[in-house]
């Protein structure tokens, strides 16, 4: 499927279904009421739009450091003939979710999460030297001024423009994780899983943790409220949407104007992510921001736009080169185990 073959409720729906979506017992009937669709309708453009590759995944975002995990970015160095074989490797560790090739001389690019229990440095310290790197940097987020991804498929905005933030996730102060039953740990499985397209799908998502769909919406309530969940909701397959361009422009903010100057970095509407990253001899850059657009031109005019607004100059945009791996954070899980017996871990030097 490709975008000229979205007509205006396709395009609507797929901007809408990106900030939240019902969690009620019939779903796309309360959805479809916002766009004036019947359930019918609903369940039929959203089942069309998963198939044409336009809508990947309908579930819960939980908040990982809520869930008592650890993440972080990832920068890594190989040989060009080394970069493909890499990717791979890293690939292959359940706790990594999007992984990217970059036109930098950091030239691989990804993010892991990891349970509270496993030394993030010494797992990733086994992937450099596991995948080849020459060199590996630990980029974790020390301030998060914005989560909001909300890709205007519409068309009725400019990625250029300023927005108040509202629909954002922010903290300066790291969130304390949560102390979590075994039940809402089997509710966490659960809702992590794309959302079956049938107008009762809450039982048949619980079923497998042994949860009804009542006990399931009554948890994923109460995970909103605790801010352990930031929402429910579809996240859209970027390129197919025609957001072909995804640019992570870095900047030298001088560290005394960093909460200033954050909020405002990430008050652009086509900044979907904003954070302060550590820096190293070899990364100067303290505030990233998270771009995603239609063209380059496009992502270069937020750039400007954050330049103009704040002052700064010293930026670089690095734009990705391949989408190596894109999938949501499964918490939980005994993947990682499998992982582990297969790859012991031991010291390596950075």
């Amino acid at each position: 499927m490709k975008v000229s073959d979205l007509d205006p409720v396709d395009r609507k729906l797929l901007t809408l279904i990106q900030v939240d979506f019902p969690l009620e017992p019939r779903p796309y009937r309360a959805f479809g009421e916002r766009l004036g669709l019947s359930e019918e309708d609903a369940l039929g453009r959203i089942r069309r739009l998963k198939d044409g590759h336009m809508i990947r995944q309908i579930s819960a975002i939980f908040d990982t450091r809520r869930l008592g995990y650890q993440s972080s970015l990832v920068a890594a160095r190989y040989p060009k003939e080394r970069l493909e074989a890499g990717a791979g490797v890293v690939n292959e560790h359940p706790g990594v979710s999007h992984n990217y090739g970059r036109n930098h001389a950091f030239n691989l690019w990804y993010t892991i999460a990891l349970p509270g229990g496993v030394s993030l440095e010494e797992t990733v310290q086994r992937l450099h030297k596991l995948s080849g790197a020459e060199a590996t940097r630990l980029l974790p987020t020390l301030k998060l001024f914005k989560i909001g991804v909300q890709l205007d498929v519409a068309g009725e905005t400019k990625l250029s423009d300023e927005t108040d933030g509202s629909a954002a996730w922010s903290w300066t102060t790291p969130p304390q994780a949560a102390s979590l039953s075994e039940d809402q740990i089997r509710a966490i499985r659960a809702l992590q899983e794309d959302l079956p397209t049938e107008s009762e799908p809450f039982p048949l998502l619980g079923r497998e943790e042994g949860l009804s769909g009542s006990e399931l919406l009554e948890q994923a309530g109460a995970f909103l409220k605790a801010g352990i969940m930031r929402r429910y909701s579809a996240v859209l397959h970027h390129r197919s949407a025609g957001f072909v361009v995804n640019g992570m422009a870095v900047w030298k903010v001088p560290t005394e104007r960093i909460e200033e100057l954050g909020p405002v970095m990430g008050g652009f509407r086509g900044v979907t992510h904003c954070y302060q990253r550590p820096t190293y001899e070899d990364w100067p850059y303290t505030v990233f921001t998270m771009i995603h657009a239609r063209t380059g031109p496009e992502c270069k005019q937020v750039v400007d736009a954050i330049a103009a607004k704040t002052g700064l100059g010293d930026c670089a945009i690095l734009y990705s080169t391949k989408e190596y791996k894109k999938v949501r954070v499964k918490y939980f899980t005994r993947e990682l185990d499998a992982w582990a017996k297969k790859y012991s871990y031991h010291e390596v030097q950075l």
